[in-house]
């Protein structure tokens, strides 16, 4: 369901959006408008320094409804809005993603070619440090087609290693 009038609609309601969440301190990482059969399915992807928490979610619901109930941006036709959190499966395209996930294994796509693994390091406005097998990697963002934080099991922390 991607036409122009679902674009300018999505876009319409991220800017309502935009100033009650981030009067909880959320920041809105998507909104995701399709269709579902005569009904929309409206979902809004919601971050925080620290991550978001189930109430956050439920906090940020309540704000989102009460926007979206108090303003004719959904129009008349009937929708099913969900709210989450940002997961681990989208891309960090934002120098906020690679803060927030500082510790986190991420594999790097780059833009000339190749790909980098390793832990993210400090990170600021236009670069991050990787930490590739016990080396430091910098990488500017610029450089960057695609990067998604990996998910691992049994990841020993240095506590664990200590014992």
């Amino acid at each position: 369901m991607s036409n122009a009038k679902t674009d300018a609609t999505r876009e319409r309601v991220e800017a309502a959006l935009l100033g009650p969440l981030g009067e909880l301190g959320l920041d809105v990482e998507a909104v995701e408008l399709s269709a579902a059969g005569k009904r929309r399915v409206l979902r809004v992807a919601v971050d925080k320094d620290g991550g978001v928490t189930l109430d956050d979610v439920a906090e940020a619901t309540r704000a989102v409804d009460g926007v979206l109930e108090d303003s004719d941006v959904m129009g008349e036709m009937p929708y099913l809005l969900e709210v989450t959190s940002r997961g681990v499966d989208r891309p960090l395209t934002l120098p906020r993603h690679w803060r927030r996930n500082a510790g986190r294994l991420v594999k790097v796509v780059l833009v000339e070619g190749g790909e980098v693994t390793g832990r993210i390091g400090a990170s600021d406005d236009t670069t991050v440090t990787l930490d590739v097998d016990g080396h430091d990697h910098e990488v500017v963002y610029t450089d960057v087609a695609k990067a998604l934080v990996q998910v691992e099991f049994n990841r020993k922390t240095k506590d664990e290693d200590e014992d």
